[in-house]
C-alpha cells in the first residue's frame, strides 16, 4: 500500500486510535456526553477511510489520478473539523466549524462518489 491509499489507512488508524483512547477516557470520566463527537470521528475516520483507503489500494488507476489527493485533503481537512466542530455544537459554543466540516465532508464524498463512477469497470 502506497500513495493516496496509504494515506486514508494511516489517517483511519490515527482516528481508530484517538477513538479508542478517547472511549476509554468517556468510559473512566463516567461522562458520555461527548459521545456523538466520538461516534463521527471513529465512524468517518476509521471505517469511512479504511474503506476508501482500501478502494484505492485495489483500484491503482483512481489512486493516481489529481482527484484522489484532492479527495483526500478535503475529506482529511473535513475531519478535522467536524469533530472539534460537533463538540462546540454539544457544549453550545458555535456551529461553524460543524457545519464547515460537514460540507468538507459531504464534498469528500461526492468526490469519492464520482471517483468510483469514473472507474467503474
Amino acid at each position: 500500500m502506497r500513495g493516496v491509499s496509504l494515506w486514508f489507512f494511516g489517517l483511519a488508524v490515527v482516528s481508530a486510535l484517538c477513538g479508542m483512547v478517547w472511549g476509554i477516557q468517556m468510559s473512566a470520566s463516567h461522562n458520555h456526553s461527548l459521545s456523538p463527537a466520538h461516534a463521527h470521528l471513529n465512524l468517518i475516520g476509521w471505517a469511512g477511510f479504511a474503506i476508501i483507503g482500501i478502494y484505492y489500494h485495489l483500484i491503482p488507476s483512481a489512486a493516481e489520478s489529481i482527484m484522489a489527493k484532492v479527495h483526500f485533503a478535503v475529506a482529511a481537512v473535513g475531519l478535522v473539523l467536524i469533530v472539534p466542530g460537533i463538540v462546540q455544537a454539544l457544549r453550545q459554543t458555535g456551529e461553524t466549524l460543524a457545519k464547515a466540516g460537514s460540507i468538507l465532508t459531504l464534498l469528500g464524498m461526492v468526490i469519492f462518489a464520482l471517483t468510483v463512477w469514473r472507474n467503474r469497470g
